[in-house]
């Protein structure tokens, strides 16, 4: 057998799941990330999501796990890696190793049932493993005479602390060198807070993310004047507004983004007037809006990244520098308790007071934007405004395909009629669009012989082949390169 190998555990008929094994040699193997399957990718019944949450595959080579980045698509299963048996180190970036426990302390609650005295021995045995890598430094993973192998993470721009992996191994009985690169999951440009990934030198195989592999993203560089106008004709409602968010990015992103729309309607002296309002004359200033963050996970993360700031991007810095604290500012309120969150609910629900509120689950199918949903969609006061990916086969996605037109939403197993009104906001993606993508590619010194495509829809794998032949072909690359996963 011709090393190195790579063994595919997730990713490859969907976007969850990611898992990939790196075989160097006969004794010697890597993974790289171990996450979940996530929406259609789960199958149905108990009985498949308990075979597509197990780790079946050997872990007799494996000597250690590497992650891009902590979504649970990405670190889901290292409950059920560790229950296997798994007993090497983990590597990831710095801002890595301080968000992982904070994901991984639900992941190994609900996934593995155990007590809290549990859990925290778990996340002190995680915190052992950890091995917290700086970006753009080589780090050795085998050194013996015949065989010598080393990793580099770099930024990806996806979330605080991703990162795409690259591999270099050098057969020395052969002499032969191989680089291989991960991708993980790529950030697209224009991305508030992180900066925009930069293309690897070299790579003779690349395993390259494809969710978006078949489109390209609306204009992000105008993303915060659409919601800003979103939330401005929400408002006309009287009512609460609604984003589910997932806490780790997406969340974060957000509270920037809001933050500058308060900011300028401060400057500017902007008001809204509701319905309510206007009955009794009066106005509601806009820098008094209650932005409500309840999700107590979102609410760690986002002081991690906090923490992280000096890995802002240009813009995010020069706001912290001329005094604005883009993450925690006066109209930011934070609910932490689970009694907190009920009383918010009742209350919202009740009231005629305006409110944003953002909470988890993302795609709506668990977490604390689901008590919101139940109290609220069927009156037509309120708003939900979607600004991630809705995944096939969840609450999001029916949300979204049927709340325009009237329709109901499954949740917790019972149906709610929807009259509260369903907008989709386009640019806030944090993966990288087809051309994104081809630019990863395209723009190292020395293209990959062999692409693998994962983490994508069949559609979008097809589509970012295609185009990458052709962009192979008219560089007069043609023959030299095997996309495969298509």
């Amino acid at each position: 057998m011709l090393f190195p190998e790579i063994i595919h555990h997730g990713a490859t008929q969907g976007v969850t799941g990611s898992c990939h094994q790196l075989c160097v040699d006969a004794e010697h193997s890597f993974l790289i990330d171990c996450g979940l399957f996530q929406g259609s990718d789960v199958g149905n019944g108990k009985e498949a999501a308990a075979a597509q949450s197990a780790v079946l595959f050997s872990l007799k080579t494996i000597k250690a796990l590497i992650v891009t980045h902590v979504h649970a698509d990405h670190i889901g299963r290292i409950p059920q890696l560790l229950a296997a048996g798994f007993s090497g180190p983990i590597l990831c970036s710095e801002p890595s190793a301080q968000l992982m426990p904070l994901v991984l302390e639900d992941a190994f609650r609900l996934q593995v049932g155990r007590t809290q005295k549990e859990v925290d021995q778990y996340l002190e045995l995680i915190a052992k493993r950890t091995i917290a890598l700086p970006f753009n430094t080589w780090f050795d993973l085998i050194s013996l005479p015949e065989l010598t192998c080393r990793i580099r993470l770099q930024r990806a721009g996806h979330v605080l602390g991703s990162a795409y992996v690259e591999c270099d191994m050098v057969y020395h009985v052969e002499n032969r060198q191989q680089r291989v690169v991960f991708s993980g999951d790529l950030g697209a440009s224009h991305t508030p807070l992180l900066p925009s990934p930069k293309s690897p030198e070299r790579a003779d195989i690349l395993l390259l993310e494809s969710t978006y592999g078949d489109r390209l993203h609306e204009d992000r560089t105008t993303r915060h004047l659409r919601l800003e106008q979103a939330i401005d004709k929400a408002l006309e409602d009287n009512g609460t507004i609604l984003i589910p968010a997932f806490s780790l990015g997406r969340t974060q992103e957000l509270l920037y983004e809001i933050e500058d729309i308060l900011h300028r309607k401060a400057l500017g002296h902007n008001t809204y007037l509701t319905q309510g309002d206007n009955q009794r004359g009066e106005t509601v200033n806009w820098p008094q809006l209650p932005i409500i963050l309840d999700s107590p996970l979102a609410s760690r993360i986002t002081k991690v990244y906090q923490q992280f700031d000096d890995t802002w991007d240009a813009e995010a810095s020069a706001r912290l520098e001329s005094g604005r604290t883009p993450l925690k500012f006066s109209q930011l309120v934070t609910i932490d308790s689970h009694d907190q969150h009920l009383r918010t609910v009742n209350y919202l629900t009740s009231t005629a007071r305006p409110a944003i509120v953002i909470a988890g689950h993302g795609m709506c199918a668990g977490g604390r934007i689901v008590n919101y949903l139940k109290a609220m969609l069927g009156d037509s006061r309120h708003n939900v405004i979607f600004v991630g990916y809705q995944a096939k086969g969840t609450p999001g996605a029916a949300l979204q395909a049927h709340g325009p037109r009237g329709g109901y939403v499954e949740l917790d197993k019972d149906r709610y009629v929807v009259r509260a009104a369903v907008t989709t906001l386009g640019g806030y993606s944090a993966h990288a669009d087809q051309q994104g993508l081809v630019d990863f590619v395209t723009g190292m010194d020395e293209w990959p012989s062999e692409i693998r495509l994962v983490h994508g829809e069949a559609g979008a794998k097809k589509a970012l082949s295609e185009v990458l032949r052709r962009k192979y072909s008219l560089a007069k690359r043609e023959g030299e390169v095997v996309i495969a996963g298509s």
